[in-house]
């Protein structure tokens, strides 16, 4: 089991000096509530609220999710619903699309979503496919989640954002979480829609606080898949993200405020179905659209705006070309400066603003 290797492997004085310093959550003040903790309070109120679902991937279980997501989940739901796996991807996902099929809620982690390559075919061919081929009678209700994108000093393999591959599926649903309030409602949304859901987490944001209505601390909180949300309202540029970039979003368009310019940052929320209204109101309001995302620039979310936005009545208010604001279109590098100038910083955002708006 993973787990129980992760462990021997983290007494070896060695793995100690490398091993990556994962931040732990300092406890909830107020309000306030980590990306972390949201998604643990959304796993244990699903599986309350259903004895239908359960949490299956590697050291979910016994060593309390490799982030710690899953914290305390095993001994509040017991082995048969918090379930460790060996190292094996293709195997546990097709172990738990057959238990959706089955009439089951099966919550499949991935460490990271770059692992989910190894059941990619699982994930397309037999989740996303079957309630077409099966002409509706065999739904497949189950949720794939883990971090998904660069987190830091990881390299080529680990770093890639899966938001584009997975949103080009039918079949599929894909939410991408940036705040708490996102993270939990997302994921409870996710594991109760009958259909296949990707949950794109990030792990840079895991052990971030933000600020939770009193609505969102319910057990009955969840966001509608397919409905973004406008972070901050602004009447010179439009600025489409989603997950950290929002961030990265807000930091710019606090700047470029000091500067006259107001951004409206729209938090996409969900890649597949896109709210596309959100996105075309805020164009032919702002007459200048810059979509903003840690993926490669080909065929990427920031292209399918580009592409509904061109094909819409927006269009035609537009006053500038749509720009784009991407990760660099090379895999990975694992030097630190370079892996900072290969993602997208808010003086990449600021600078796009600027030529947008034929400013200096």
């Amino acid at each position: 089991m993973a787990a129980i290797s992760v462990r021997k492997l983290v007494k070896d004085p060695i793995w100690m000096v490398l091993k990556r310093n994962i931040s732990m959550t300092p406890g909830r003040l107020g309000t306030q509530m980590t990306v972390r903790d949201a998604l643990n309070s959304a796993l244990e109120e699903e599986l309350k609220r259903d004895e239908r679902v359960f949490l299956m991937g590697e050291e979910v279980a016994q060593y309390d999710g490799a982030y710690k997501v899953s914290k305390g989940l095993l001994n509040k739901f017991g082995e048969k619903r918090i379930i460790d796996t060996p190292i094996t991807e293709m195997g546990f996902t097709g172990l738990a699309i057959g238990a959706a099929m089955a009439g089951l809620k099966p919550i499949v982690e991935f460490m990271t979503f770059n692992f989910s390559m190894q059941a990619i075919d699982q994930v397309i061919n037999s989740a996303a496919k079957t309630y077409y081929m099966s002409a509706g009678a065999v739904p497949v209700n189950i949720v794939f989640r883990g971090p998904n994108g660069a987190a830091a000093g990881v390299a080529a393999q680990h770093s890639q954002c899966f938001g584009a591959w997975y949103a080009h599926c039918p079949g599929l649903k894909v939410v991408s979480p940036y705040s708490s309030e996102d993270a939990k409602g997302l994921l409870k949304a996710a594991i109760r829609d009958p259909n296949p859901v990707v949950c794109l987490e990030n792990e840079i944001l895991y052990g971030l606080p933000f600020e939770m209505s009193d609505e969102a601390m319910g057990e009955d909180f969840v966001i509608p898949i397919g409905k973004a949300k406008i972070e901050r309202e602004g009447k010179h540029v439009t600025l489409v993200a989603h997950t950290r970039y929002v961030g990265i979003c807000l930091e710019a368009a606090e700047e470029l405020a000091g500067k006259g310019v107001e951004c409206e940052v729209v938090n996409l929320r969900s890649l597949r179905p896109l709210d596309e209204e959100t996105i075309i109101n805020s164009v032919m309001k702002t007459n200048h659209l810059i979509t903003v995302e840690g993926g490669w620039p080909q065929y990427g979310v920031g292209s399918e705006i580009s592409a509904l936005v061109s094909e819409s009545s927006a269009f035609n208010y537009l006053d500038a070309p749509i720009l784009r604001v991407t990760g660099a279109d090379v895999p990975m590098p694992y030097a630190k400066t370079l892996e900072t100038n290969a993602l997208p910083q808010a003086f990449n955002v600021i600078k796009t603003v600027k030529k947008s708006l034929n400013i200096p």
